[in-house]
């Protein structure tokens, strides 16, 4: 698949049979690889229910806020999510209705955090024109998302990287995804956190059997995780990106969000 800026894909036509029957999980962005303009389709639903099924591990990672990362754990067809970027995992235990949660940061750091975040927030919604809290900042643990594409008028590129460059000013990590610029004060992030609930809870070690795991995803922040597993999958709409992207994905389907996403369950679910 070519691009515009002239960048290659591999469609995931080509991934070997061989090579996708080795996978034993599964890792998937949310916004934009599961959803479809803001919605969860009932067939990237029943994808994940389809790869459950068949034993695969099924891990949402998100950059989505703990109060929402608490219901994916509860009542979707995952074996765990990790949310706000890495900050933490949740797993729950259908037969003991116990929430494991496991947090990068201490309690106490995360509240000092919160006020060096505030501060870089109010920053942000002052000085650059037509930016807005994130709708779901209210349910956060430990970062700070900044809205330029959910619920605002889509800001220009420029200012998108206004915002990031606020928060790297005060010292923050800031991530990209296709709606809301995140920040935080730490040293992990997606790969970081997912690498450590394979090991956790389901005993996979990411660095020995990078092979064994696939991840999907759409926009800048999944960089780190296209970058490090071999089998690293792009829904349709990642090729918007071209051009910001530091680690692409080695496939690409041929839909987009949450149809993509059916799409790369339907190939590693083939007979063939």
């Amino acid at each position: 698949m070519n691009t515009p800026s002239g960048a290659v894909f591999q469609p995931i036509a080509q991934f070997p049979s061989a090579a996708r029957k080795r996978v034993r999980a599964v890792l998937t962005d949310i916004d934009d690889t599961l959803t479809h303009e803001g919605r969860l389709p009932a067939i990237a639903y029943a994808a994940m229910e389809r790869l459950k099924a068949a034993g695969l591990i099924v891990i949402p990672v998100t950059g989505r806020p703990a109060g929402w990362c608490d219901l994916v754990a509860r009542q979707w067809p995952v074996d765990g999510v990790v949310g706000e970027n890495g900050a933490f995992y949740f797993r729950y235990d259908d037969g003991t209705r116990h929430m494991t949660r496991s947090y990068a940061k201490s309690a106490a750091e995360r509240s000092a955090d919160r006020a060096k975040l505030n501060l870089i927030m109010t920053e942000v919604l002052s000085e650059i024109p037509g930016t807005a809290l994130a709708s779901d900042q209210a349910y956060r643990e430990a970062d700070l998302a900044i809205d330029f594409a959910e619920d605002v008028t889509p800001l220009a590129p420029a200012a998108v990287e206004a915002i990031v460059g606020t928060f790297e000013r005060h010292g923050a990590i800031a991530k990209i995804s296709s709606i809301h610029v995140n920040g935080w004060f730490g040293n992990y992030d997606k790969l970081t956190t997912s690498k450590k609930i394979l090991a956790d809870e389901f005993g996979l070690d990411a660095g020995r059997e990078r092979d064994r795991v696939v991840f999907v995803g759409d926009s800048p922040n999944d960089a780190p995780m296209f970058g490090y597993f071999p089998n690293s999958v792009g829904v349709a709409n990642v090729t918007r990106f071209v051009g910001h992207l530091p680690a692409s994905p080695h496939w690409v389907t041929k839909a987009s969000g949450g149809q993509g996403f059916a799409e790369l369950a339907d190939h590693l679910l083939a007979k063939d």
